[in-house]
């Protein structure tokens, strides 16, 4: 997704308080009157969070969608762009009424409409939804006729909102097509922002598809297979491995492929696919036999991939090659296990 030529067009604010606690909504009068200068450069401060946003939400209602608040208030707003004010109103209302734990803190809520934002080679507008519940101090140095003043200000740091979300303007029928970020997103408490203000459910795409099969085999790897079969520590992680290389070596995913080339053996195999069969009965989940590979999940979930055999407390050893060069044993005399490693040189 481009947002280079994406641009600001109109914005709201509004503060939150929260009504548990007693706290108040405070409605501005209209909407903020912005200078074109300021206008560019706090749209793309605002949209610079949802770059790193690989995940696609929609809006949600288990009745019809047309009893899901915003996604009403934000379809109005795309068909007539100049009731922003009048559906920011609404929009912070139905906020206020749900920020019911005693733990969400209180914030500004920006609603704004954006323009020429590029994804898949369209050109969309797009609603933007955030939340600043932290405030930071800056220091700001004046220069005056012979001298600097320094003074205090408290503010919203714009590119650290902690909760934003953004509703293209595509797939109005199916709930839109949302990004969305929360820099608060564990807790109960922080449920809120997608469970009851928003109300959205996740949708199938090519990250989520990468993240969840390669979660898949890491977790059968190291959970499912030591169990059926007599595998070594260095034995999971060379699949791992080879896990790993498949998606990062090709551009879309074949079931078939993928089991021939890292499992090789049909027990394996036929092992692999019973405990995804379950995996998806459980979730719910598709059967699924190919798709696009994402290189940003792919990345994600290497980290999580660590191929470390962990030795008591003193070693660590990190295997990311050919497992034939490393050898386990057990060492009578000294009643201990060992692991011979061959290399040609040291770096």
């Amino acid at each position: 997704m481009l947002f280079t030529e994406a641009f600001l067009d109109r914005l709201a604010v509004h503060y939150i308080g929260n009504k548990q606690n007693g706290g108040a909504l405070l409605l501005s009068k209209q909407e903020q009157d912005l200078d074109k200068d300021i206008q560019g450069r706090l749209g793309e401060a605002l949209l610079q969070r949802f770059s790193q946003c690989h995940e696609r939400y929609s809006f949600h209602h288990p009745s019809s969608l047309e009893y899901n608040e915003v996604y009403a208030f934000v379809r109005a707003l795309f068909r007539d762009p100049e009731r922003l004010y009048e559906e920011s109103v609404r929009i912070a209302r139905q906020l206020f009424e749900v920020s019911l734990h005693p733990k969400i803190r209180p914030g500004e809520l920006y609603v704004g409409s954006f323009s020429s934002i590029v994804h898949e080679e369209q050109t969309l507008d797009a609603i933007g939804l955030f939340k600043a519940e932290t405030r930071s101090l800056f220091a700001d140095l004046i220069p005056g006729e012979d001298d600097l003043s320094l003074q205090l200000k408290e503010g919203v740091e714009l590119t650290k909102m902690d909760k934003g979300c953004l509703i293209l303007n595509r797939g109005e029928e199916q709930g839109f097509e949302l990004l969305i970020f929360d820099a608060n997103g564990k807790g109960e408490e922080a449920q809120f922002w997608k469970d009851k203000f928003l109300n959205v459910l996740i949708r199938q795409n090519e990250y989520l598809r990468t993240q969840d099969f390669l979660t898949l085999t890491k977790n059968y790897v190291t959970q499912q297979m030591p169990g059926e079969f007599e595998t070594s520590k260095t034995e999971q992680i060379d699949i791992l491995n080879r896990s790993m290389d498949y998606f990062k070596t090709h551009g879309s995913f074949d079931r078939d492929e993928f089991e021939t080339e890292v499992l090789h053996h049909d027990e394996l195999i036929h092992s692999f696919r019973k405990f995804d069969e379950q995996h998806r009965k459980d979730n719910e989940l598709d059967p699924v036999a190919g798709f696009d590979i994402s290189p940003q999940a792919v990345k994600r979930q290497a980290r999580v991939f660590k191929s470390v055999i962990k030795l008591d407390k003193n070693f660590h050893i990190y295997v990311h090659g050919n497992r034939e060069l490393i050898e386990k044993g057990y060492d009578e005399a000294l009643q201990k296990h060992y692991y011979k490693i061959y290399f040609d040189q040291e770096a």
